[in-house]
């Protein structure tokens, strides 16, 4: 019994077919059987139809959107994008942009010059690299300058530098970097540079980004329904499903002419299983990377606390030692008042009891100042008393 795609392409084999050829080959056994039963079962279903029609490998990719085998389609896909009508001239060579060895992220990489002299360069990533934008920042910058060099050296003395174009990075991310998934319902950013001030002047460098498993997730909640051109490239590119592909073709006849150029590659079976095996042993090589890539970061990010830390420590073991003197000093005050507050304390003590001395002395003085005063009084009493006696006898005496 056909499957769904295997009524619209007729060169499909079946998975009986398939494995007859390879069971004949003791080569293409011993690599059959060398991968893992998923491995295994991913290439029997791409082959027979069953999972759809990958266009994310590598040498499917190449193949059918090689802009010096088929323009029209690098065309179409970049005018969709750049939302111009552009026409590819020259195929440009890239590997001079290639800072680092990172090839094995990437499933496609041309670099193409347009009609009108700018240069677009088109990447497709497997996984997103880490901070996609300034990597990006710098592989615009190599192609601008090499664009620079190349039209001076060609006009020469009438070279101006409106001679320059526009520079295009387009990259479209198989699995976009975390940054992307904050925009869970965007899957196009467009990035260029502008003036705060409303000023506008030609600066040429110009970004976009497809987060293609945003986009994927999107039209998977909208059932596959293809509204317009540009989708149909999308999901061309990352949508492999039988339902996501009839869709497509319905929608869009022309594109089952690459679903079948697809479809006559797989039927080089020997030819599609080596290129299989490379796409895992690259497959492997990418999660190695990006695992180490992790791990470098997550390094280096310890490494990053760990100084933070140590700097808070030291400020702390500083602050703690400035502590520690400030509270040596101020121990050192409070000794010395309490050394004071005790010597006048005796001194307190000592006028205390100098104090208590005079009053005893005070109180014992005013009863003998009583006594005396007593005494005096009586005395006082006893001479007003002789008085009257003496003037008493006068009085006597002069009667007689």
């Amino acid at each position: 019994m056909k499957n769904k795609l295997q009524m619209h392409f007729p060169m499909i084999r079946t998975r009986g077919e398939i494995m007859a050829i390879i069971e004949d080959s003791e080569r293409l056994k011993r690599m059959f059987y060398h991968w893992t039963e998923e491995q295994r079962q991913e290439f029997l279903d791409f082959c027979t139809g069953v999972r759809g029609v990958k266009t994310m490998y590598d040498f499917i990719s190449k193949e059918v959107l090689n802009p010096e085998y088929n323009p029209e389609r690098v065309d179409e896909l970049l005018s969709l994008l750049l939302k111009q009508k552009v026409r590819v001239v020259e195929v440009l060579p890239n590997d001079s942009t290639r800072i680092a060895d990172e090839t094995s992220l990437v499933i496609m990489d041309i670099v193409v010059q347009l009609k009108d002299g700018s240069i677009a360069n088109l990447e497709i990533q497997k996984i997103g690299y880490k901070f996609p934008g300034e990597r990006s920042a710098c592989y615009s910058a190599d192609l601008l300058l090499r664009q620079y060099k190349r039209v001076r050296s060609k006009r020469k003395k009438k070279f101006v530098y409106k001679d320059i174009k526009q520079v295009f990075t387009i990259v479209l991310f198989e699995q976009s970097p975390s940054a992307f998934h904050q925009f869970p319902d965007t899957y196009l950013h467009y990035f260029e540079q502008r003036s705060n001030t409303g000023i506008e002047i030609e600066l040429l460098q110009k970004y976009i980004f497809i987060s293609l498993d945003i986009f994927r997730g999107i039209q998977q909640n909208k059932n596959n329904r293809i509204e317009n051109r540009l989708e149909a490239w999308l999901s061309f590119l990352c949508m492999d499903g039988p339902d996501a592909v009839i869709s497509i073709i319905e929608k869009y006849p022309d594109f089952k002419a690459m679903y079948g150029q697809i479809y006559d590659i797989c039927q080089n079976v020997e030819g599609v299983m080596d290129m299989f095996s490379k796409e895992l042993r690259e497959l492997d090589r990418n999660t190695v990377q990006l695992m180490i890539d992790e791990m470098q970061e997550e390094l280096n990010q310890k490494k990053q606390e760990v100084e933070e830390k140590r700097k808070e420590l030291t400020q702390t073991t500083q602050e703690l030692t400035q502590a520690n003197q400030e509270l040596e000093q101020t121990t050192q005050e409070l000794e010395q008042t309490t050394q004071e507050l005790t010597q006048a304390n005796q001194e307190l003590e000592q006028t205390t009891q100098e104090l208590t001395q005079a009053n005893q002395e005070l109180e014992q003085t005013t009863q003998e100042l009583t006594q005396a005063n007593q005494e005096l009084t009586q005395t006082k009493q006893g001479y007003q008393d002789a008085l009257a006696r003496i003037a008493e006898l006068e009085n006597k005496l002069k009667s007689v």
